[in-house]
């Protein structure tokens, strides 16, 4: 049973404006991908992206660790003078959003599986899903399922080890292409002709999926709605950053590792020279950890 947190809101907040910076946050560095779909749709938003490497994959994690993570770094967020805040991680979303937007004094995007543009695409009525462990299993995805696939057979697949590799710069190495077949091929050999990229890090392995499966599956990424859904939730808000002026607003980069391995996708992925600050977030869950390896 998750602990209880009074709900409560921030102090000491300043007024928010569209000057103020969105807050990006994932597990690690996929939600660089919704950060990408962000700077495209929405070029005059600053932004401040948080990878809690230290403590990824989620997806093996348990859904008290994950509530617990989500709000501490949301609070870290609110308290640098963000304005809203997108939770760029399927996992994270599916088991902490709710809990999350009730603590918190801003708005909130989170991000789920292309369960719905699946349905609509599939030719076949056949949809593989690859996601992680602890999405797949969530109460948020299976009412996805039930309420928009009703007549379409959803093939689940944790991807276990994905997330590690995209973490590792690894998008097409012999070892991930060998584990990507052993997900993919079963899909195709049941006609899925629609795969849901159910991760953020997952479009950094569009590539090697695609020499996988050619063009016998349609690859529903959801990064792109993400950036829409922020844009229409900034613009009820009266949040939206003035347009006036071409240039591209600045990102600020944090992670709680030492950052190297996202300032190495940012430059590889994004074209983004990153200067990555090294963050301490403390939560309830971390500090259990570091008093037991003590």
């Amino acid at each position: 049973m998750r602990p209880y947190y009074p709900a409560r809101t921030i102090l000491n907040v300043s007024p928010l404006c569209g000057a103020a910076p969105v807050g990006i946050f994932d597990s690690g560095l996929g939600g660089l991908s919704v950060l990408r779909a962000v700077r495209a749709l929405l070029p005059a938003e600053r932004l401040v992206y948080v990878a809690d490497s230290r403590y990824a994959p989620y997806g093996q994690r348990d859904d008290d660790f994950i509530a617990d993570r989500t709000l501490a770094i949301g609070e870290w967020l609110v308290a640098q003078g963000a304005k809203a805040l997108v939770v760029a991680c399927n996992t994270a979303t599916a088991q902490s959003i709710e809990f999350v937007r009730e603590r918190l004094p801003i708005p909130l995007v989170g991000v789920e599986p292309g369960i719905k543009p699946a349905a609509l695409q599939s030719k076949t009525r056949v949809a593989g899903v690859l996601a992680t462990q602890v999405t797949l299993r969530s109460a948020r995805f299976q009412a996805l399922v039930e309420r928009h696939a009703a007549d379409l057979r959803v093939l689940c697949q944790p991807g276990h080890g994905l997330v590690e590799a995209v973490e590792r710069c690894d998008t097409g190495s012999p070892e991930l292409l060998a584990l990507l077949r052993g997900y993919l091929a079963p899909m195709l050999d049941a006609g899925a002709d629609t795969l849901v990229l159910g991760c953020t890090h997952y479009p950094f392995l569009d590539t090697a999926i695609r020499s996988i499966v050619g063009e016998r599956m349609t690859l529903v990424d959801t990064s792109v709605a993400i950036a829409r859904q922020l844009e229409r939730v900034l613009g009820q808000h009266g949040l939206l950053a003035d347009t006036a002026g071409d240039a591209q607003s600045s990102a600020r980069f944090c992670s709680t590792s030492d950052g190297a391995h996202l300032r190495m996708l940012a430059a590889a992925l994004l074209g983004i020279d990153a200067q990555v600050e090294s963050v301490r977030i403390p939560s309830r869950r971390t500090l259990e950890l570091e008093t037991d390896a003590v």
